[in-house]
């Protein structure tokens, strides 16, 4: 097959880059890949990408920033999507210019955007797979009604967890697109895993304030009243870097909590510690679990929506703590800290049982959508069939007239203000 992924910015930093390269990869073994690009800011990637896949940006912003049409908003990109801002007249015209002229089988869109451009104007020859790295629940009611009239026309569409995949089905009405669950995938480590000595917690992501990374750190203050010889280390860059080190300082914990910027690859630092942890409010998958559980690290997470639920066995592997709750957090990390040899049997249980997130098993999935997705496309047939048609579409219908009746009341609300103004 001829794969080609439709990514927004593939120069940046950020987990859906990462599982799109780790998937590409994967695939490039057996097919053509080539990644798409509608963004580029410099020269060469952040990440690592194999040389068997080809790298295409659409629009350079080194040079095409100030462009007169990149000055104009965009019409095809839907305006209530997250990255509305960044797309533009320009990039709607090389993105469809570049549909029109693919040279591929199948092409796989990254976000709701960029699925949204793909379903639209994909050739008909092509077969159309949009993959969601967020969760439809997470969406605005605006993006879900443009989703719900695009996406009827993609062949397959790819959620993280079997929770999403649930939502999508029961919530939007979808007939002939297949709907199913792909998990990410980490790619095999090749450093030996931690073996639980090293007194060190470790975590990693964006410094922003759905990660809650404050919560963290006063979960970890009572790790450190308890044990102060075992430290913290959080990697990762963004817009709550000062205020985090300014709580760390009140907390009194500057000799056990470190915030070390980013690193990457991960995995050299993972494996040097005994313990991961992520206390997120809200988390479509969970990446860094994965990577974390891989390298030999038995994670504490935040039971939130929807991924560690599906990742992490509790008692088995990690432990899921409730949202928000920094002394059950703190209770879940000492039940570790304190008992050596429970924290390396959940070590080694989190490496077997994070084996079915390694690239094998996910690309062969992978490689079944896709060749399913090609064969309808070429058969003139949808991919599935529902299987309760009347059920959905009352149930669709349903949350289609309450989105609909929440854009309404978000766009006069937006008329009022303007306004007032």
């Amino acid at each position: 097959m001829k794969i080609s992924f439709l990514l927004h910015n593939a120069y940046g930093i950020g987990g859906t880059i990462t599982t799109t390269f780790n998937l590409a990869q994967a695939l490039a073994e057996r097919h053509t890949v080539e990644i798409v690009s509608v963004l580029r800011h410099r020269e060469r990637p952040n990440f690592t990408l194999d040389p068997r896949v080809s790298l295409r940006p659409l629009v350079d912003l080194r040079q095409e920033k100030e462009h007169p049409a990149h000055l104009r908003p965009a019409k095809v990109f839907p305006a209530a999507e997250y990255r509305y801002h960044q797309y533009s007249e320009l990039t709607d015209e090389r993105i469809g210019a570049c549909l029109a002229d693919l040279d591929a089988d199948v092409v796989i869109g990254t976000r709701p955007g960029l699925n949204v451009h793909l379903a639209l104007q994909a050739p008909r020859r092509v077969a159309r797979v949009g993959q969601e790295h967020l969760t439809l629940d997470n969406h605005p009611p605006r993006l879900r009604t443009a989703l719900r009239r695009a996406y009827r026309r993609l062949d397959v569409l790819t959620t993280v967890t079997e929770a999403d995949a649930a939502a999508y089905r029961r919530k939007m009405r979808l007939p002939g697109v297949r709907v199913e669950a792909l998990p990410n995938s980490v790619p095999d480590p090749v450093l030996p895993p931690a073996d639980g000595d090293a007194k060190l917690v470790i975590a990693a992501g964006r410094l922003v304030p759905v990660k809650r990374y404050d919560l963290l750190i006063e979960a970890f203050a009572r790790v450190a009243a308890e044990h102060p010889d075992w430290q913290l280390r959080i990697y990762g860059k963004g817009e709550e870097h000062d205020r985090l080190r300014a709580l760390i300082e009140r907390l009194g914990l500057s000799e056990n909590v470190f915030l070390m910027g980013p690193a990457a690859p991960m995995e050299a630092e993972w494996v040097k510690g005994s313990i991961g942890a992520a206390a997120s409010n809200f988390e479509p998958f969970g990446m860094t679990l994965v990577e974390a559980m891989r390298c030999g690290l038995p994670v504490v997470s935040t039971d939130c929506p929807h991924g560690p639920g599906e990742i992490i066995q509790d008692g088995v592997d990690g432990r899921l703590v409730p949202v928000g709750d920094p002394a059950g957090f703190g209770e879940a990390l000492l039940e570790l800290v304190r008992d050596d040899e429970r924290r390396r049997r959940m070590g080694r249980a989190a490496v077997e049982n994070a084996r079915r997130f390694a690239p094998g098993p996910v690309v062969r999935q992978a490689e079944r959508l896709l060749e399913e997705a090609c064969e309808a496309r070429r058969s003139g047939r949808p991919v599935t069939q529902d299987r309760d048609p009347v059920g959905r579409i009352l149930t669709g219908q349903g949350h289609a007239a309450r989105d609909a009746v929440y854009a309404t009341g978000s766009s006069a609300l937006r008329t009022i203000r303007k306004a007032r103004r």
